[in-house]
């Protein structure tokens, strides 16, 4: 008689299958049994197939900084220009053709030598014309000079009245009124034909040139800027939010400091503020400051960098770029625990920029930060110092350059 079975079991369990009576009806005791180690089976499966737990995170090298116990305020950098104290547009007095032009840029001058000549053709010929007028106002009034002479005689023997008299001496006075302004409108002719030439005043270099040959210019307009040899000054222009900061550091002695681009090994010298503009200029919008060089022997031109110290603050600290992101849409920076060698996140305030290093609070000296590489750790994640090839084995860091915000 062949064998029947009332449950027909999985073929992920023949082990229970085996366990079962065959030839007879499974008990509702064996169903439980059964259907409980079918779902035991399940869940070993299903847990199985399931995501598995993430590895650690590796542990990458950064490159660290300690704060140095240094207290700053702000520090800033400007660049300026030497320039002539004193520097002078020349222009001719008379309106003209250039001729010619004797001096070039650059060109060392002298006072009273030319610098440049106008056609004098018309001043010469007005010059001759005064000079005319002149012989004919004093022809004219040695005449009525020498008329007026008689006249008094004829008076004196009572052939004219004095009402003649009179009008007689008038006369005389008025040509020689005549005479005077002749002569003087002569020499203003005489001068007009000097001022031909234009003739350097002071000595000094030539620093522009506005005007060629062959153009024609009227009277006062620029021709040729000469730069007068005396005192220099650093010229530069700030912002309207650091004009209060250029007063204080020129109220500071060493507030104000200058360093030649030229001269990269000289320390920064003093200057002294010599003058604020008192309005923006209607283009950049910024104020030009003039301080005072002590040194004459620079060359005028030159560029220099002037270097404004701020007012000390000990929670001010200069960090590089490279070492400040952003956490929770506030700036931080990772903090490294030298014990644990993990990085935590630490807020930070942003007060200021110098250069390519940012001013911040909120640390202290001695911490050990990330100075680069940050963006990519996790807080609580462990570190590695970086090292350079050649330096010595991990071990205490060496301070990086990374000092409070003045120097």
């Amino acid at each position: 008689m062949p064998q029947r079975s009332l449950v027909s079991l999985p073929a992920a369990a023949p082990g229970l299958a085996s366990i079962a009576p065959s030839g007879r009806a499974v008990s509702g005791t064996w169903k439980r049994a059964l259907a409980g180690g079918t779902a035991a089976i399940a869940v070993v499966v299903l847990a199985a197939c399931g995501k598995q737990a993430p590895p650690p995170e590796p542990e990458r090298y950064v490159r660290t900084l300690v704060l140095t116990p240094q207290s700053a305020g702000l520090q800033r950098e400007f660049a300026a220009e030497v320039r002539a104290r004193v520097e002078s547009r020349l222009s001719f007095r008379v309106a003209g053709k250039i001729l010619e032009r004797r001096v070039d840029l650059g060109s060392v001058v002298k006072p009273g030598q030319t610098l440049a000549r106008i056609d004098s053709s018309d001043l010469v010929l007005a010059q001759e014309a005064a000079k005319a007028s002149v012989l004919a106002a004093r022809v004219n009034r040695d005449q009525l000079g020498a008329d007026y002479r008689r006249y008094i005689d004829l008076h004196r023997q009572g052939f004219i009245s004095a009402a003649e008299l009179d009008r007689r001496d008038a006369a005389f006075k008025a040509a020689q009124a005549q005479y005077e302004s002749a002569r003087a409108q002569s020499d203003v002719q005489r001068n007009q034909a000097q001022y031909s030439s234009l003739v350097a005043d002071a000595p000094g270099v030539v620093t522009g040139i506005d005007a060629e040959p062959g153009m024609v210019v009227a009277a006062g307009t620029p021709v040729v800027r000469v730069a007068n040899d005396g005192p220099r000054d650093v010229v530069f222009s700030v912002s309207e939010d650091q004009v209060a900061l250029v007063r204080a550091a020129a109220a500071r002695p060493d507030g104000l400091k200058v360093r030649l681009w030229a001269d990269t090994k000289a320390e920064p010298q003093p200057i002294k503020l010599r003058e604020l503009a008192a309005a923006a200029d209607p283009v950049t919008r910024t104020f030009l400051v003039k301080a005072e060089l002590n040194d004459q022997n620079v060359r005028l031109g030159q560029t220099a960098t002037v270097i404004l110290t701020g007012t000390p603050s000990d929670n001010a600290i200069k960090l590089p770029l490279s070492a400040v992101m952003e956490s929770q849409g506030k700036s931080a920076v990772l903090l490294l625990d030298p014990k644990t060698m993990t990085v935590q996140p630490r807020p930070v305030t942003v007060v200021g920029a110098e250069g390519n290093e940012l001013v911040v609070q909120g640390l202290t000296p001695g911490m050990e930060i990330v100075a680069a590489g940050g963006h990519v750790l996790t807080p609580g994640q462990k570190v590695k110092r970086f090292r350079p090839p050649g330096t010595p084995t991990e071990g205490s860091p060496s301070p990086a350059p990374a000092a409070a915000a003045s120097r």
